[in-house]
Protein backbone atom coordinates (compact mmCIF):
# COMPACT_ATOMS: atom_id res chain seq x y z
CA UNK A 1 0.00 0.00 0.00
CA UNK A 2 2.99 2.31 1.11
CA UNK A 3 4.42 1.92 -2.80
CA UNK A 4 1.02 2.11 -4.25
CA UNK A 5 1.09 5.72 -2.32
CA UNK A 6 5.07 6.37 -3.74
CA UNK A 7 5.48 10.14 -5.58
CA UNK A 8 6.51 9.83 -9.07
CA UNK A 9 9.95 10.17 -10.84
CA UNK A 10 11.26 13.58 -10.79
CA UNK A 11 13.46 15.45 -13.57
CA UNK A 12 16.24 17.37 -13.09
CA UNK A 13 16.21 20.82 -13.69
CA UNK A 14 18.67 20.94 -16.53
CA UNK A 15 16.48 18.12 -17.85
CA UNK A 16 13.50 20.39 -17.85
CA UNK A 17 15.50 23.23 -19.66
CA UNK A 18 16.80 20.85 -22.13
CA UNK A 19 13.12 19.66 -22.67
CA UNK A 20 11.88 23.16 -22.98
CA UNK A 21 14.55 23.96 -25.42
CA UNK A 22 13.72 21.04 -27.56
CA UNK A 23 10.30 21.78 -27.55
CA UNK A 24 11.19 25.68 -28.78
CA UNK A 25 13.46 24.20 -30.93
CA UNK A 26 11.11 21.45 -32.33
CA UNK A 27 8.60 23.79 -32.60
CA UNK A 28 10.49 26.36 -34.50
CA UNK A 29 11.63 23.76 -37.07
CA UNK A 30 7.89 22.54 -37.61
CA UNK A 31 7.26 26.42 -38.09
CA UNK A 32 10.04 26.98 -40.83
CA UNK A 33 8.80 23.78 -42.70
CA UNK A 34 5.58 25.14 -42.86
CA UNK A 35 6.19 28.39 -43.69
CA UNK A 36 8.58 27.24 -46.59
CA UNK A 37 5.66 24.50 -47.59
CA UNK A 38 2.88 27.74 -47.61
CA UNK A 39 6.03 29.40 -49.72
CA UNK A 40 6.31 26.83 -52.40
CA UNK A 41 2.14 26.32 -52.55
CA UNK A 42 2.15 29.87 -53.07
CA UNK A 43 4.85 29.83 -55.82
CA UNK A 44 3.26 26.45 -56.86
CA UNK A 45 -0.14 27.81 -57.26
CA UNK A 46 1.11 30.80 -59.24
CA UNK A 47 3.02 28.97 -61.35
CA UNK A 48 -0.05 26.50 -62.08
CA UNK A 49 -2.27 29.75 -62.13
CA UNK A 50 -0.04 31.34 -65.07
CA UNK A 51 0.33 27.91 -66.43
CA UNK A 52 -3.09 27.96 -66.60
CA UNK A 53 -3.96 31.40 -67.98
CA UNK A 54 -0.45 30.86 -70.66
CA UNK A 55 -1.92 27.36 -71.57
CA UNK A 56 -5.79 28.74 -71.73
CA UNK A 57 -4.39 31.56 -74.24
CA UNK A 58 -2.18 29.39 -76.19
CA UNK A 59 -5.49 27.26 -76.73
CA UNK A 60 -7.78 30.20 -77.20
CA UNK A 61 -5.28 31.49 -79.84
CA UNK A 62 -5.19 27.90 -81.76
CA UNK A 63 -8.96 27.87 -81.47
CA UNK A 64 -8.73 31.16 -83.09
CA UNK A 65 -6.25 30.31 -86.19
CA UNK A 66 -8.71 27.18 -86.33
CA UNK A 67 -11.34 29.37 -86.46
CA UNK A 68 -9.60 31.00 -89.22
CA UNK A 69 -8.53 28.57 -91.23
CA UNK A 70 -12.03 26.60 -91.24
CA UNK A 71 -13.41 29.72 -92.68
CA UNK A 72 -10.52 29.93 -95.01
CA UNK A 73 -11.22 26.12 -96.54
CA UNK A 74 -15.08 26.85 -95.79
CA UNK A 75 -15.07 29.96 -98.44
CA UNK A 76 -12.42 28.04 -100.91
CA UNK A 77 -15.28 25.40 -101.19
CA UNK A 78 -18.43 27.88 -100.89
CA UNK A 79 -16.84 29.34 -104.26
CA UNK A 80 -15.68 26.50 -105.90
CA UNK A 81 -19.68 25.37 -104.75
CA UNK A 82 -20.87 28.64 -106.65
CA UNK A 83 -18.86 27.74 -109.66
CA UNK A 84 -19.69 24.06 -110.06
CA UNK A 85 -23.44 24.42 -109.67
CA UNK A 86 -23.50 27.68 -112.06
CA UNK A 87 -21.52 25.35 -114.55
CA UNK A 88 -24.48 22.20 -114.20
CA UNK A 89 -27.12 24.79 -114.92
CA UNK A 90 -25.03 25.96 -117.68
CA UNK A 91 -24.35 22.60 -119.08
CA UNK A 92 -27.79 21.72 -118.28
CA UNK A 93 -28.56 24.22 -121.17
CA UNK A 94 -26.09 22.97 -123.42
CA UNK A 95 -27.63 19.40 -122.72
CA UNK A 96 -31.23 20.93 -124.08
CA UNK A 97 -29.55 22.32 -127.07
CA UNK A 98 -28.27 18.64 -127.66
CA UNK A 99 -31.98 17.43 -127.17
CA UNK A 100 -33.38 19.63 -129.66
CA UNK A 101 -30.76 19.48 -131.76
CA UNK A 102 -31.18 16.04 -132.00
CA UNK A 103 -35.34 16.09 -132.48
CA UNK A 104 -34.98 18.36 -134.86
CA UNK A 105 -32.89 15.89 -137.64
CA UNK A 106 -35.44 13.36 -137.32
CA UNK A 107 -37.68 15.43 -139.68
CA UNK A 108 -35.12 15.99 -142.26
CA UNK A 109 -34.48 12.55 -142.29
CA UNK A 110 -37.78 10.97 -142.73
CA UNK A 111 -38.11 13.86 -145.10
CA UNK A 112 -35.33 12.75 -146.86
CA UNK A 113 -36.38 9.10 -147.18
CA UNK A 114 -39.49 9.87 -147.88
CA UNK A 115 -38.14 11.69 -151.00
CA UNK A 116 -36.41 8.38 -151.97
CA UNK A 117 -39.39 6.66 -151.76
CA UNK A 118 -41.12 8.56 -153.58
CA UNK A 119 -38.73 8.80 -156.71
CA UNK A 120 -38.77 4.92 -156.82
CA UNK A 121 -42.30 5.41 -157.94
CA UNK A 122 -40.54 7.44 -161.18
CA UNK A 123 -41.30 4.79 -164.23
CA UNK A 124 -39.20 3.85 -167.30
CA UNK A 125 -36.48 5.37 -167.94
CA UNK A 126 -37.04 8.34 -165.52
CA UNK A 127 -36.25 5.30 -163.05
CA UNK A 128 -32.65 6.89 -163.39
CA UNK A 129 -30.01 7.41 -160.23
CA UNK A 130 -29.76 10.88 -161.03
CA UNK A 131 -27.69 14.38 -159.14
CA UNK A 132 -30.88 14.18 -157.06
CA UNK A 133 -30.80 10.37 -156.10
CA UNK A 134 -26.85 11.21 -155.08
CA UNK A 135 -28.04 13.71 -153.32
CA UNK A 136 -30.75 12.49 -151.48
CA UNK A 137 -28.72 9.33 -150.37
CA UNK A 138 -26.11 11.49 -149.43
CA UNK A 139 -28.24 13.66 -147.20
CA UNK A 140 -29.56 10.83 -145.61
CA UNK A 141 -26.12 9.57 -144.63
CA UNK A 142 -25.42 13.34 -143.32
CA UNK A 143 -28.26 13.43 -141.55
CA UNK A 144 -27.73 9.80 -139.66
CA UNK A 145 -24.05 10.48 -138.88
CA UNK A 146 -25.05 13.89 -137.00
CA UNK A 147 -27.93 12.07 -135.37
CA UNK A 148 -25.29 9.56 -134.05
CA UNK A 149 -22.70 12.21 -133.38
CA UNK A 150 -25.16 14.21 -130.57
CA UNK A 151 -26.51 10.95 -129.16
CA UNK A 152 -22.79 10.44 -128.14
CA UNK A 153 -22.41 14.03 -127.20
CA UNK A 154 -25.57 13.78 -125.20
CA UNK A 155 -24.26 10.60 -123.56
CA UNK A 156 -21.00 12.46 -123.15
CA UNK A 157 -23.13 15.36 -121.54
CA UNK A 158 -24.77 13.49 -119.18
CA UNK A 159 -21.85 11.49 -117.65
CA UNK A 160 -20.49 15.30 -117.11
CA UNK A 161 -23.33 16.57 -115.58
CA UNK A 162 -23.33 13.45 -113.18
CA UNK A 163 -19.99 13.88 -112.70
CA UNK A 164 -20.14 17.90 -112.07
CA UNK A 165 -22.99 16.80 -109.26
CA UNK A 166 -20.82 14.50 -107.44
CA UNK A 167 -18.58 16.99 -107.13
CA UNK A 168 -21.21 19.34 -106.03
CA UNK A 169 -22.36 17.05 -103.45
CA UNK A 170 -18.68 16.65 -102.33
CA UNK A 171 -18.00 19.94 -101.84
CA UNK A 172 -21.86 20.52 -99.65
CA UNK A 173 -20.54 17.39 -97.53
CA UNK A 174 -17.75 19.02 -96.88
CA UNK A 175 -18.78 22.04 -96.35
CA UNK A 176 -21.76 20.93 -94.12
CA UNK A 177 -18.79 19.44 -92.01
CA UNK A 178 -17.02 22.61 -91.79
CA UNK A 179 -19.97 24.57 -90.90
CA UNK A 180 -20.34 21.89 -87.92
CA UNK A 181 -17.02 22.20 -87.13
CA UNK A 182 -17.29 26.38 -86.96
CA UNK A 183 -20.22 26.02 -84.99
CA UNK A 184 -18.93 23.46 -82.30
CA UNK A 185 -15.22 26.07 -82.35
CA UNK A 186 -17.09 29.03 -81.69
CA UNK A 187 -18.92 27.61 -78.70
CA UNK A 188 -15.80 26.30 -77.54
CA UNK A 189 -13.88 30.06 -77.69
CA UNK A 190 -17.04 30.91 -76.04
CA UNK A 191 -16.48 29.26 -73.10
CA UNK A 192 -15.15 30.65 -69.85
CA UNK A 193 -14.58 29.92 -66.23
CA UNK A 194 -18.06 30.96 -65.63
CA UNK A 195 -19.58 29.32 -68.06
CA UNK A 196 -22.36 27.20 -66.55
CA UNK A 197 -22.69 23.99 -68.52
CA UNK A 198 -19.26 23.67 -68.47
CA UNK A 199 -18.71 19.72 -67.36
CA UNK A 200 -15.79 17.03 -66.74
CA UNK A 201 -15.25 14.71 -69.42
CA UNK A 202 -12.13 12.50 -68.64
CA UNK A 203 -13.02 9.89 -71.20
CA UNK A 204 -13.05 12.54 -73.78
CA UNK A 205 -9.48 13.91 -73.16
CA UNK A 206 -8.35 9.95 -75.51
CA UNK A 207 -7.76 10.17 -79.03
CA UNK A 208 -9.88 8.20 -81.15
CA UNK A 209 -8.73 6.29 -84.46
CA UNK A 210 -11.35 7.94 -86.42
CA UNK A 211 -9.01 11.04 -86.25
CA UNK A 212 -7.41 12.36 -88.70
CA UNK A 213 -3.52 14.46 -89.03
CA UNK A 214 -4.20 17.66 -90.32
CA UNK A 215 -2.81 17.11 -93.23
CA UNK A 216 -4.88 14.61 -93.78
CA UNK A 217 -7.74 17.24 -92.97
CA UNK A 218 -5.81 19.67 -95.61
CA UNK A 219 -5.75 17.35 -97.81
CA UNK A 220 -9.04 16.03 -98.11
CA UNK A 221 -10.79 19.46 -98.61
CA UNK A 222 -8.36 20.39 -101.27
CA UNK A 223 -8.75 16.97 -103.38
CA UNK A 224 -12.38 18.39 -102.99
CA UNK A 225 -11.51 21.47 -104.59
CA UNK A 226 -9.40 20.06 -106.65
CA UNK A 227 -11.56 17.13 -108.04
CA UNK A 228 -14.92 19.97 -108.94
CA UNK A 229 -11.83 22.46 -110.66
CA UNK A 230 -11.24 19.30 -112.61
CA UNK A 231 -14.73 18.55 -113.31
CA UNK A 232 -15.42 22.28 -114.08
CA UNK A 233 -12.42 22.95 -116.47
CA UNK A 234 -13.98 19.33 -118.80
CA UNK A 235 -17.02 21.00 -118.76
CA UNK A 236 -15.85 24.62 -120.26
CA UNK A 237 -14.06 22.19 -122.25
CA UNK A 238 -17.16 20.28 -123.23
CA UNK A 239 -19.38 23.05 -123.92
CA UNK A 240 -16.88 24.77 -126.47
CA UNK A 241 -17.05 20.84 -128.15
CA UNK A 242 -20.75 20.93 -128.02
CA UNK A 243 -20.83 25.00 -129.32
CA UNK A 244 -18.09 23.87 -132.73
CA UNK A 245 -20.48 20.23 -132.95
CA UNK A 246 -23.88 22.16 -132.82
CA UNK A 247 -22.46 25.11 -135.09
CA UNK A 248 -20.53 22.62 -137.47
CA UNK A 249 -23.52 19.86 -137.69
CA UNK A 250 -25.72 22.83 -138.76
CA UNK A 251 -24.04 24.11 -141.29
CA UNK A 252 -23.32 20.43 -142.69
CA UNK A 253 -26.98 20.03 -143.13
CA UNK A 254 -27.76 22.97 -144.08
CA UNK A 255 -25.06 23.27 -147.14
CA UNK A 256 -26.53 19.33 -147.82
CA UNK A 257 -30.37 20.79 -147.58
CA UNK A 258 -29.32 23.29 -150.31
CA UNK A 259 -27.55 20.74 -152.22
CA UNK A 260 -30.33 18.94 -152.77
CA UNK A 261 -32.83 21.48 -153.19
CA UNK A 262 -30.59 22.80 -156.37
CA UNK A 263 -30.43 19.48 -157.76
CA UNK A 264 -33.94 19.10 -157.65
CA UNK A 265 -34.10 22.67 -159.30
CA UNK A 266 -32.19 21.12 -162.00
CA UNK A 267 -33.88 18.35 -162.49
CA UNK A 268 -37.06 19.87 -162.56
CA UNK A 269 -35.99 22.25 -165.45
CA UNK A 270 -34.09 19.67 -166.95
CA UNK A 271 -37.42 16.86 -167.25
CA UNK A 272 -39.63 20.37 -168.25
CA UNK A 273 -37.36 20.79 -170.97
CA UNK A 274 -37.25 16.98 -171.81
CA UNK A 275 -41.08 16.84 -171.55
CA UNK A 276 -41.46 20.63 -173.87
CA UNK A 277 -39.01 18.64 -176.53
CA UNK A 278 -40.78 15.17 -176.34
CA UNK A 279 -44.00 17.78 -176.55
CA UNK A 280 -43.07 19.10 -179.98
CA UNK A 281 -41.92 16.33 -181.16
CA UNK A 282 -45.48 14.89 -180.39
CA UNK A 283 -47.18 17.63 -182.52
CA UNK A 284 -44.57 17.01 -185.91
CA UNK A 285 -45.85 13.29 -185.13
CA UNK A 286 -49.60 14.30 -185.01
CA UNK A 287 -48.89 16.40 -188.11
CA UNK A 288 -46.75 14.19 -190.17
CA UNK A 289 -49.53 11.68 -189.65
CA UNK A 290 -52.21 13.92 -190.91
CA UNK A 291 -50.15 14.33 -193.97
CA UNK A 292 -49.40 10.60 -194.19
CA UNK A 293 -53.06 9.84 -193.93
CA UNK A 294 -53.97 12.56 -196.81
CA UNK A 295 -50.86 10.69 -198.53
CA UNK A 296 -52.79 7.43 -198.25
CA UNK A 297 -55.94 8.43 -199.12
CA UNK A 298 -54.94 10.24 -202.44
CA UNK A 299 -52.93 7.08 -203.22
CA UNK A 300 -56.10 5.41 -202.71
CA UNK A 301 -57.91 7.56 -204.64
CA UNK A 302 -55.39 7.46 -207.45
CA UNK A 303 -55.78 3.50 -207.56
CA UNK A 304 -59.43 3.93 -207.77
CA UNK A 305 -59.31 5.95 -210.29
CA UNK A 306 -56.82 3.69 -212.79
CA UNK A 307 -59.56 1.14 -212.55
CA UNK A 308 -62.00 2.20 -214.96
CA UNK A 309 -59.47 2.98 -218.01
CA UNK A 310 -58.14 -0.46 -217.40
CA UNK A 311 -61.22 -1.97 -217.74
CA UNK A 312 -62.24 -0.08 -220.84
CA UNK A 313 -58.58 -0.92 -222.44
CA UNK A 314 -58.95 -4.38 -221.55
CA UNK A 315 -62.44 -4.99 -223.15
CA UNK A 316 -61.24 -2.89 -226.03
CA UNK A 317 -58.26 -5.79 -226.39
CA UNK A 318 -61.18 -8.29 -225.45
CA UNK A 319 -63.30 -7.29 -228.12
CA UNK A 320 -61.01 -6.40 -231.17
CA UNK A 321 -59.62 -9.70 -230.36
CA UNK A 322 -62.95 -11.15 -231.34
CA UNK A 323 -62.21 -10.02 -235.30
CA UNK A 324 -62.42 -12.59 -237.80
CA UNK A 325 -59.91 -14.10 -240.07
CA UNK A 326 -57.27 -11.32 -241.56
CA UNK A 327 -58.74 -8.92 -239.82
CA UNK A 328 -56.98 -9.72 -236.79
CA UNK A 329 -54.46 -7.58 -237.37
CA UNK A 330 -51.76 -6.32 -234.94
CA UNK A 331 -52.26 -2.80 -236.26
CA UNK A 332 -51.37 0.90 -234.46
CA UNK A 333 -54.72 0.13 -232.63
CA UNK A 334 -53.66 -3.14 -231.09
CA UNK A 335 -50.11 -1.95 -230.35
CA UNK A 336 -51.62 1.13 -228.29
CA UNK A 337 -54.18 -0.86 -226.85
CA UNK A 338 -51.76 -3.41 -225.66
CA UNK A 339 -49.43 -0.51 -224.42
CA UNK A 340 -52.13 1.42 -222.74
CA UNK A 341 -52.97 -1.48 -220.48
CA UNK A 342 -49.31 -1.88 -219.92
CA UNK A 343 -48.95 1.10 -218.52
CA UNK A 344 -52.05 1.37 -216.49
CA UNK A 345 -51.26 -1.95 -215.29
CA UNK A 346 -47.53 -1.00 -214.44
CA UNK A 347 -48.79 2.36 -212.49
CA UNK A 348 -51.20 0.39 -210.85
CA UNK A 349 -48.27 -2.00 -209.66
CA UNK A 350 -46.04 1.10 -208.73
CA UNK A 351 -48.91 1.80 -206.41
CA UNK A 352 -46.62 -0.44 -203.46
CA UNK A 353 -46.44 3.54 -201.90
CA UNK A 354 -49.68 2.90 -200.63
CA UNK A 355 -47.83 -0.13 -198.56
CA UNK A 356 -44.78 1.76 -197.65
CA UNK A 357 -47.36 5.11 -196.72
CA UNK A 358 -49.04 2.74 -194.44
CA UNK A 359 -46.64 1.24 -193.08
CA UNK A 360 -45.23 4.59 -192.65
CA UNK A 361 -48.75 5.49 -190.30
CA UNK A 362 -48.33 2.66 -188.29
CA UNK A 363 -45.00 3.68 -187.36
CA UNK A 364 -46.01 6.82 -186.97
CA UNK A 365 -48.38 6.05 -184.82
CA UNK A 366 -46.41 3.91 -182.73
CA UNK A 367 -43.86 6.81 -182.35
CA UNK A 368 -46.85 8.78 -181.00
CA UNK A 369 -48.14 5.84 -178.73
CA UNK A 370 -44.09 6.42 -177.24
CA UNK A 371 -43.90 9.92 -177.50
CA UNK A 372 -47.00 10.04 -175.13
CA UNK A 373 -45.86 7.41 -172.95
CA UNK A 374 -42.66 9.31 -172.37
CA UNK A 375 -44.57 12.81 -171.63
CA UNK A 376 -46.69 10.90 -169.40
CA UNK A 377 -43.45 9.27 -167.43
CA UNK A 378 -42.00 13.03 -167.65
CA UNK A 379 -45.39 14.52 -166.24
CA UNK A 380 -45.16 11.66 -163.28
CA UNK A 381 -41.20 12.28 -162.55
CA UNK A 382 -42.48 16.47 -162.48
CA UNK A 383 -45.23 15.31 -159.95
CA UNK A 384 -43.09 13.31 -157.97
CA UNK A 385 -40.01 16.02 -157.88
CA UNK A 386 -41.75 19.36 -157.81
CA UNK A 387 -45.05 18.96 -155.95
CA UNK A 388 -45.00 15.93 -153.58
CA UNK A 389 -41.05 16.27 -153.19
CA UNK A 390 -39.84 19.93 -153.52
CA UNK A 391 -43.07 21.11 -151.68
CA UNK A 392 -42.43 18.39 -148.82
CA UNK A 393 -39.10 20.33 -148.52
CA UNK A 394 -39.99 23.07 -148.11
CA UNK A 395 -40.58 22.30 -144.23
CA UNK A 396 -36.92 21.72 -143.64
CA UNK A 397 -35.59 24.30 -141.78
CA UNK A 398 -32.29 24.25 -140.25
CA UNK A 399 -32.15 25.61 -136.94
CA UNK A 400 -28.79 26.88 -134.65
CA UNK A 401 -29.67 25.88 -131.31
Amino acid sequence: MARLLQAPLKFHPSEWVIANKMQCASTESQKSRSERMIAESRRMLDEIEKTTQRTRSDVNKKIEQRQEEIKFWKQELDNKLEQIVHEIEVLLTFKTRLEKSLESCKEPLVIAQKCLLNRQRRAGIDLVHDEVDQELVKEAEVLQGVIALLGRTLEQTNEQIRLNRSAKYNLEMDLKDKFTALMIDDYCASLTNNTPDTRYADNEVKIEGNFVSPEDWIDFSNGNVEKADKQRNSSLALRTLIDGILSQTANDMRKQCEMVNVAFRNRVKEVKYAKHKLETLLAMVMDETASQEKNIAALKKAIADKEEPVKVAQTRLEARNHRPNVELCYDTVQYSLISEVQEITKNIQRQDALAQAETELKGLSRRQLSLEEEIQEKENSLYIDEVLCMQMRESVYINNF
